[in-house]
């Protein structure tokens, strides 16, 4: 007869257990069929059963085998076996098979069942599980190459039950929860566990054998991404420092262990085991050059937990530089590092966005990493260190915050100390607190076990030596007695009165000769003498400034003071308010156009702004008959009839005539309306500045960091505005400035902010209430609520007092609309 194959074999006898159990009664039955089962796990030669049958009953019957006795828990024949043979025969099942089966077998179980004494036996075994080394044995058999036989759906549910353990019994146990469930317990045991493993990695690999960690670095990951990594790494970073001290094969395994961490749990597992190294140098030996190969390590390393992150203490921050100061191949990720930290601490706009903690954070980050630099690489970065000191230093000191500022002038007297420019260093007085001293004390390298930091010598190298002694001779040279005077003895004084040559030459008596000279001329005499001749020239002869007026307005606005010319500023200045005003449209255009242009100073576009504002004063001015009508502009549009101000008159006369008063005061005459030459072409000056305010130019971002020119430039939109009073052009004007402005209207800037509100005052002044009540209706009521929320609240008294008088600009605008509304009712 054909003998059976060990599969068959296998599979009818664990069926044949199976009947017995469920059905027999006999005792003796009972054990029989437990102990038939049991032989299938007997790790030694001899036996009932060969290796072949018992592995295929760990492959395919073994979580079968644990799923029916949990079903038949509660079967009599279970209940009359005494204790110990209930704990050999049938509890020491779920301990000596496959532990990955039994772990999943007893949580779906422990799961599924309410509370009572089966509950209770299944808890019990658990425990035993775990306190007999079966967490370990589970990892250990992923760590070899032929792992367990299981599909990834099986691995992930297998994970999750390892790392969410305390939870799951939680949800089913509580208030009856087992110590050993607890987070506190059972992750340390957890970790232990996985070193158990890693150990046994370590003596395979020296053995010859093959491992894998991957599950292990799933285990871990997962751990820490769910919040548990300070109670595992508090038990793995200490062992992990020690073993990979002077063992490479433990270092191999260390750093193949957190390459193999997923992606997407990287960043726990670093941030976690940061916290509890003792320093940069064990952190460098559990980690290797990971920074370096794992693009997400390297931004957790390099960028998050400097830059994004600030709640870790200065520890941390000593370990993360030191780890890259410590290897030559990571020291550019320390170059890096120090370009990104110096960059955001000179940042203006993340001085006033930023917490304060934030930036003492960045500030101690700063300090560590110029003190791990060598004097070589400090030369190179010298320039760089050099605009972050004067820029960060003037952002400090411009806040209105005594810590911040402090923080500046100790940054700056730390990074002046360490770069030794020309043997100046900065020197501040404030008062020293524990924050200051601790600042302080980050340019001292600390010395241990676990070195940090090469020492750093100031001024003793060769350069700096040469640099000092260079100082020190510019020094000596400025204070010689001698030498400053005989060299002003040599100049003889430069008399205006007595000077000959001055009075041979002439101012010019033609526009286009001064252009010339602006051009091509280096004679001082005759530029100076052509710049304080142009304004004169271009309002006497209109049709010869028409002509060249666009070219003349670019040379000037380009001209610098190369010359040193007495009240150069005010006289270019004054040039260009005449030739805007006398040719309007052509200069106003090329202005407004070159103000969003590229390559322009913020100087040049501030003077943009104060021509235009000062050209628009100047046009508004009333035009009377005794003006030079030269300057006048031919194409105003008249008002109707002789006298402009006769049809008002008429109409408030009828109203006063109908008009029923109880009292009536003193009553002021309406104003005199006169035509003026700016309100034709306040378009030209108002909307051209309002098209490109939202691109940021290579040199110019004007809703970035230049508030200064936001604020200029929302000041003089309000200016316009205001000038255009009882224009037609008003209405447009005002509904686009509100347009613009409320988005700015929290702005960070007190002198944005105050810009804002004098663009509010200013429309309701020059904006009649009909059509404030007609236009911008939807907008009056928001307005108003802010107005009153920055007249209560906002930090800067200017502002607070802007807001109060809009508010009652507003008020009186609105009242004034409902007493004209009341009027015409009852005239009708």
């Amino acid at each position: 007869m054909e003998s059976l194959s060990p599969n068959t074999e296998v599979r009818l006898a664990v069926a044949q257990c199976f009947r017995t159990l469920a059905t027999s009664t006999d005792s003796k039955d009972i054990i029989a069929a437990l102990q038939t089962l049991h032989s299938y796990l007997d790790e030694g030669p001899e036996g009932r059963t060969t290796s072949a049958q018992r592995a295929e009953f760990r492959r395919a019957h073994f979580t079968r085998t644990l799923q029916f006795l949990v079903s038949k828990i509660q079967a009599d024949w279970l209940r009359g076996l005494t204790a110990s043979q209930r704990s050999e025969l049938w509890d020491d099942l779920f301990l000596r098979g496959p532990p990955e089966q039994a772990l999943l077998v007893l949580m779906e179980a422990i799961g599924d069942l309410r509370a009572s004494t089966s509950l209770d036996h299944l808890v019990s075994i658990t425990v035993k599980f775990l306190r007999s080394g079966r967490l370990a044995d589970l990892l250990w058999s992923y760590c070899l190459e032929a792992g367990p036989p299981d599909s990834p759906q099986v691995r992930e549910a297998l994970l999750g039950r390892i790392v969410a353990l305390p939870d799951l019994t939680a949800n089913r146990l509580h208030p009856n929860n087992k110590p050993l469930f607890l987070p506190q317990q059972y992750y340390p045991l957890l970790a232990s566990e996985m070193l158990t493993s890693l150990e046994r990695t370590c003596q395979a690999l020296k053995d010859g054998t093959d491992c894998s960690l991957t599950f292990v670095a799933q285990t871990l990951g997962k751990v820490c991404i769910q919040g548990h990594s300070g109670l595992v790494l508090a038990v793995m970073a200490p062992r992990l420092s020690v073993c990979t001290r002077s063992d490479m094969v433990w270092q191999r395994v260390s750093w193949k262990l957190l390459e193999n961490v997923p992606q997407r749990w990287v960043e726990s597992v670093l941030t976690g085991l940061v916290q509890a190294v003792s320093g940069p140098d064990a952190f460098g030996r559990i980690i290797g050059n990971l920074v370096l190969t794992n693009k997400k390590a390297q931004f957790v390393i390099t960028h998050k937990l400097l830059l994004l992150q600030y709640k870790y203490e200065t520890p941390v921050l000593r370990i993360i530089l030191g780890y890259l100061a410590a290897d030559r191949e990571r020291r550019p990720l320390l170059i890096q590092v120090l370009r990104s930290v110096s960059q955001a601490w000179a940042n203006p706009s993340a001085v006033k966005h930023t917490p304060l903690e934030q930036q003492l954070y960045v500030s101690k980050a700063l300090l560590l990493s110029v003190s791990l630099l060598k004097d070589s690489e400090l030369q190179e970065l010298r320039s760089d260190l050099l605009q972050c000191m004067l820029g960060g230093m003037q952002s400090h000191l411009d806040s209105s915050v005594v810590r911040i500022r402090r923080m500046g002038m100790v940054v700056g007297e730390c990074l002046s100390s360490r770069m030794n420019i020309s043997g100046i260093k900065l020197k501040f007085e404030y008062d020293q607190d524990e924050e200051t001293r601790e600042l302080l004390s980050l340019m001292t390298p600390v010395t241990g076990d676990e070195p940090e930091a090469e020492p750093v010598n100031r001024g003793d190298s060769p350069q700096g030596t040469n640099e000092i002694a260079a100082s020190t001779r510019n020094e000596s040279s400025k204070t010689d007695p001698e030498s400053d005077l005989d060299s002003d003895d040599d100049l003889a004084p430069y008399d205006m009165s007595g000077d000959q040559e001055m009075s041979k030459a002439s101012p010019p008596r033609y526009l286009r000769d001064c252009l010339e000279t602006f051009i091509s001329c280096e004679d001082p005499v005759r530029v100076e003498l052509s710049l304080r001749a142009a304004e004169a020239l271009v309002r006497k002869n209109i049709f010869a400034t028409r002509e060249i007026s666009v070219q003349l307005t670019k040379v000037l606005l380009h001209m610098e003071d190369k010359y040193n010319i007495m009240g150069f500023l005010s006289l270019r200045q004054a040039a260009m308010v005449a030739l805007t005003v006398t040719d309007c449209v052509p200069v106003t255009q090329y202005l407004t156009t070159e103000f969003y242009s590229l390559n322009y100073s913020l100087r040049q576009r501030l003077d943009i702004l104060e021509v235009l504002a000062l050209a628009a004063q100047e046009l508004s001015k009333p035009i009377t008959e005794k003006r030079n009508p030269s300057v006048g502009i031919t194409d105003l549009t008249p008002y109707p009839g002789d006298n402009p101000v006769h049809w008002r008159q008429e109409v408030e006369k009828r109203i006063q005539s109908k008009t029923k008063r109880f009292s009536k005061g003193a009553t002021k005459p309406p104003a005199t309306a006169t035509p003026n030459r700016y309100a034709p072409v306040a378009g030209h000056f108002f909307f051209p500045l309002l098209r490109n305010y939202d691109k940021p130019q290579v040199t110019f971002d004007l809703l970035g960091s230049d508030h200064l020119i936001l604020g200029r430039l929302i000041h003089t939109l309000g200016l316009f505005m205001h000038l255009a009073v009882n224009a037609p052009i008003a209405v447009q004007m005002g509904r686009a400035l509100l347009d613009f402005v409320w988005a700015l209207r929290y702005h960070v800037d007190q002198m944005v902010r105050r810009g804002v509100l004098f663009a509010v005052c200013s429309v309701f002044l020059s904006m009649n209430s009909q059509n404030l009540l007609v236009d911008l209706s939807d907008q009056l009521f928001e307005t108003r609520t802010w107005l009153a929320d920055v007249a209560e609240g906002d930090p800067d008294a200017d502002c607070r007092s802007l807001a109060v008088q809009s508010l009652v600009l507003l008020d009186k605008t609105l009242k004034k609309q409902l007493q004209d509304q009341q009027a015409l009712s009852l005239e009708s």
